[in-house]
């Protein structure tokens, strides 16, 4: 989220956009539609119109897989990403499924990239499937129709544009877009209110069931109740940092800036669903070492290295823990990253059979 009070765009968006400083900022976010889906159709045209589930080896029939993705005609069968793929299966047997390809999507995200970045406007990535554009313009939407158009004309893929005059509003505009007739839709100062006003909090960007229960115990449950809560009583329940933050996001946020830095993940992870459960303690710590050493590697052959490690531990009842540990130094080292990792293990009390796994690793971001 924004700091709080307006930014101005920074010097990459100054100077791309110099002779045009009377115009209003925009922000235009662009997500991908349905991204490890299309790109899988798009190779195997024979499969578009099909419902086409992507996730872990491409075997429905396995136990214990997650769907990564699902097209839109595989969505309207009940299929979303998350679900065990046994019970996508279940939902829609005449699915094609297939599985992850992670190559593939960093190619076809570079691609979507290259063409936003075409427009000569700064760009923002925040990851394979979406990014910020930022602009001075008088007709945002005839920018996003141009932008839209050209990324199908080059990629053969679709998206979805939310505009804003923030970035919290343009993401949330995004929403909206997916079912707008254009595929466009403006959230601004203007229609923030008579749209969102009345929305439960949780329909916030930033603002999970949690945070949406603490709120309701103090009788806010909408929009417009967070954004006219008292500053002060929001700082005295929430904390001097989180409670005001969150008023600002009510008010449709406060972040105008366009990072144009090429797009670095904060974090690696890996997770295995074991296909029977786990009860050997030595097993399982050998098998998060073992998790702990292919990261390092993956962090290593990047040039990146990782400040903490994390560890997840899912039970057979579905209880999950994740615990996460600082790391003596900034390192790639996987004699540490291991030790690291075992570490953070050792502090868990595992007293269930374990059905999940997996290894977090926190990477330094300068």
């Amino acid at each position: 989220m924004g700091s709080g009070g307006h930014h101005d765009p920074p010097a990459t968006a100054r100077s791309l956009t110099a002779p045009t400083q009377d115009l209003p900022w925009w922000l235009l976010h662009v997500d991908m539609d349905s991204f490890l889906a299309a790109v899988e159709v798009r190779r195997r045209p024979e499969l578009r119109g099909r419902p086409v589930v992507v996730g872990g080896d491409g075997d429905p029939s396995r136990p214990r897989q997650v769907v990564a993705t699902a097209s839109y005609e595989a969505r309207a069968f009940g299929v979303h990403s998350g679900m065990p793929m046994q019970r996508a299966l279940r939902k829609c047997p005449d699915a094609v499924f297939l599985p992850s390809d992670h190559p593939a999507y960093d190619a076809a995200s570079a691609e979507v990239m290259g063409v936003l970045r075409s427009f000569g406007h700064p760009v923002e990535v925040w990851g394979w499937d979406e990014a910020f554009l930022g602009t001075r313009c008088d007709d945002p939407e005839q920018l996003a129709r141009t932008v839209r158009a050209r990324v199908l004309d080059r990629t053969d893929l679709t998206c979805a544009v939310g505009i804003g005059d923030t970035k919290e509003r343009a993401k949330m505009a995004t929403r909206f877009a997916k079912t707008a007739p254009e595929h466009i839709y403006r959230l601004d100062s203007s229609n923030w209110i008579s749209v969102m006003g009345e929305c439960e909090l949780v329909e916030l960007w930033g603002i999970g069931r949690r945070t949406a229960a603490r709120l309701a115990a103090h009788d806010l449950r909408t929009v417009t109740d967070l954004a006219l809560a008292d500053r002060e009583d929001l700082a005295a329940w929430l904390g001097p940092t989180i409670g005001p933050r969150l008023r600002v996001l009510a008010r449709g946020g406060s972040s105008r800036t366009i990072t144009t830095e090429p797009w670095l993940a904060r974090s690696k992870s890996h997770q295995v669903t074991f296909p029977s459960d786990l009860t050997d303690p030595v097993a399982i710590e050998e098998e998060i070492a073992a998790m702990a050493r292919e990261l390092c590697a993956e962090i290593k052959a990047g040039g990146r290295q990782a400040t903490h490690v994390g560890v997840t531990v899912r039970t057979r009842s579905f209880f999950t823990q994740v615990k996460t540990g600082k790391l003596p130094e900034m390192t790639a080292d996987p004699k540490i990253i291991e030790a690291g990792a075992r570490a953070v293990l050792a502090r868990f009390d595992i007293n269930r059979p374990v059905r999940l796994l997996g290894v977090r690793l926190d990477l330094a971001m300068g």
